[in-house]
């Protein structure tokens, strides 16, 4: 029953942490996209709100974690939660996908990118994903190999699913996607590579009379490193879960069911909290539109105080009042 509380507690904040964060990039992708109307961090904004519904889909289970033993959650209920659980995490991983296909499609084809992702295969894309990740999260539903026979009562993923369901998962989805995911970025390497050899084959063509300036390094390698993160927080999050789970397949006597759910399973979710600061918040504009929203929240705490001030202060507050606007309203003007 301790373990029980303390699981739900952990399930609680991480619940809380995913939504608000999630929640944050949402709002200020979203102003970015309404004001410089670009179509690539539609993307973006899909993986916040993927990984947000991801939050509040397992916030659903921490009732049953923290609720009495008396108190069992149906089996229709629980298949439903998890149900839920699997297409939103499966939404979030397609979308990482996706992500690394566009900035590929971006660096492979420069010339034609514009043309080939415009709203309409924007949109398709995103239909499509959400499509799949439906199928995937409601196909044990449908499939009695992919349910357990017996149930207890205890809400969670391998009460009401098979670890198989998990093994079909990981050799048809996972780790071909990890493939991908190697083959996309090694390539955008050599293409990095490429572009760094020019620039510096330019640079000490055109440098030959100031040979004592070094050539400098072209932002395709950071790029590139950033992209190894990417690929590094995806596999250290979800591999441990998805390989144990294939352990538990095989090893019927091995009773892995603890640690995957308690422990393993957390530690995937906990990619989408990830997710948030990797994908949106190392992205430079929206780091600015971060700093836009707080200056804004910060302008409109400061006129509300003011207004207060104005209110209940008297003449002395009006004359404070005016001279903080006149004061804003200069630096507004020389910035």
């Amino acid at each position: 029953m301790e373990s029980s509380v303390s699981f739900g507690v952990i399930l609680a904040v991480l619940a809380s942490l995913i939504i608000a964060a999630n929640a944050l990039v949402a709002m200020a992708v979203l102003s970015l996209i309404l004001k410089n109307d670009s179509i690539s961090l539609c993307f973006t904004l899909n993986l916040a709100v993927a990984d947000a519904l991801l939050g509040l889909a397992i916030s659903g289970l921490v009732t049953d974690q923290l609720s009495s033993p008396a108190r069992p959650t149906e089996k229709t209920l629980c298949r439903l939660r998890m149900a839920f659980v699997t297409s939103s995490a499966a939404a979030s991983v397609l979308t990482v996908m996706l992500i690394a296909f566009d900035r590929y499609l971006a660096i492979k084809q420069p010339l034609r990118y514009f043309q080939i992702m415009n709203g309409f295969m924007v949109g398709a894309c995103l239909a499509g994903l959400w499509l799949v990740s439906n199928l995937i999260g409601f196909l044990p539903l449908g499939i009695r190999g992919f349910q357990q026979t017996t149930y207890k009562g205890s809400c969670s993923f391998f009460a009401v699913f098979h670890p198989r369901f998990v093994l079909t998962l990981s050799c048809v989805g996972f780790f071909p996607a990890l493939l991908l995911f190697v083959f996309f970025y090694c390539d955008i390497l050599k293409i990095a590579s490429t572009h760094s050899q020019q620039i510096r084959n330019t640079e000490y063509a055109g440098a030959l009379a100031r040979a004592h300036r070094p050539p400098r390094t072209p932002s395709d390698f950071k790029a590139v490193r950033t992209v190894a993160i990417l690929i590094g927080s995806f596999t250290l999050s979800w591999s441990p879960f998805l390989i144990t789970s294939i352990v538990q397949v095989a090893c019927q006597e091995c009773h892995l069911y603890l640690v995957l759910e308690q422990y393993l399973w957390l530690l995937g979710v906990g990619n989408s909290l990830l997710n948030p600061l990797i994908y949106a918040y190392w992205q430079k504009e929206v780091r600015q539109q971060f700093s836009q929203m707080a200056l804004a929240m910060k302008k409109g705490l400061a006129a509300c105080l003011l207004l207060l001030l104005a209110r209940d202060g008297g003449p002395e507050g009006r004359r404070e009042s005016v001279r903080y606007i006149t004061t804003m309203s200069h630096s507004e003007l020389e910035g």
